[in-house]
């Protein structure tokens, strides 16, 4: 598909609950006529900050994704769904009351790295198909693990309510930790079940949520530009670099990577080092600058 608008950068998006991540970003797409990704899914179940992509800056997911993430759950102790959230078909339910001061431990025995298994709801993918592909076949297979860190976590609520026990705390996370199963990790660890009944990423990276606008309200002067959201050294260079650069030529500088601009602050290509070689990672200089 073919957009009017050729903008490049991130917006900070108020995700609301109820939608995908793809249907923010279509709506992205349709409002600002121009391509868009995103880089870290939101369930619909879960509201709150979504970092979008656009024009070339879709090409740079991958370096705003793998950053800490931190979010406010809320979960219900004592009830286990088969998606791990409030949405999902209930598998098995008890009564569970739990104290305050047990719910405390289990937190803190979280704090850290562990092999953390995924949801079978989930997009992650097993010999080409995603896992939510098996789990709504009927089909069973083996979940996979992944090593994740809890760097914080902090109670903010704690209740009684219905024979079952109600928690919401705050916590920071890596890159692929799924709070779905953390919350069913820590109910393990009480002798019980758990499930999610509501989640709000609060920051991602360098990005917070009171950044953010909803789609209502964001337009073209929200974007910001590549250069001011990534996390690395930034050089300026002449036309003769330039040209070396617009032709993907390698470079002899001493870092690990760099984005480089032109005279006039255009972003025109991050450089990474490969294999002891300084050398194109992403171009990002649009031809229309020309």
């Amino acid at each position: 598909m073919k957009y009017k608008n050729n903008v490049t950068g991130v917006l900070l998006i108020n995700k609301p609950k109820g939608i995908t991540s793809r249907d923010v970003v279509n709506q992205i797409q349709k409002k600002l006529n121009t391509k868009a990704g995103h880089t870290g899914t939101l369930d619909p179940i879960a509201s709150g900050l979504l970092v979008i992509t656009l024009g070339k800056a879709t090409k740079l997911n991958e370096l705003l994704t793998s950053t800490i993430k931190e979010y406010e759950a809320q979960a219900i102790l004592g009830i286990e769904t088969d998606s791990l959230d409030i949405t999902g078909k209930t598998i098995i339910e008890k009564e569970t009351i739990i104290s305050k001061e047990k719910v405390l431990e289990a937190l803190n025995h979280f704090k850290g790295s562990y092999d953390q298994e995924v949801p079978k709801y989930s997009a992650v993918k097993i010999n080409g198909k995603k896992l939510y592909e098996y789990a709504r076949s009927g089909k069973e297979i083996e979940l996979p693990k992944r090593k994740v860190t809890i760097y914080d976590i902090s109670l903010q609520d704690y209740k009684i309510k219905d024979n079952k026990t109600h928690i919401k705390f705050k916590v920071t996370v890596s890159k692929g930790t799924y709070i779905r199963s953390l919350i069913r990790d820590i109910a393990k660890y009480l002798n019980t079940y758990g499930t999610m009944s509501n989640l709000i990423r609060t920051s991602q990276g360098k990005f917070t949520l009171n950044q953010s606008k909803t789609i209502e309200e964001v337009s073209n002067e929200d974007v910001k530009k590549i250069k001011d959201v990534l996390d690395m050294p930034q050089i300026t260079v002449d036309e003769e670099e330039k040209f070396k650069i617009l032709n993907g030529q390698k470079l002899n500088y001493n870092y690990e990577e760099v984005l480089f601009l032109d005279s006039f602050g255009t972003e025109l290509a991050i450089y990474k080092k490969q294999n002891s070689t300084f050398k194109i990672y992403k171009m990002l200089y649009e031809k229309e600058n020309k």
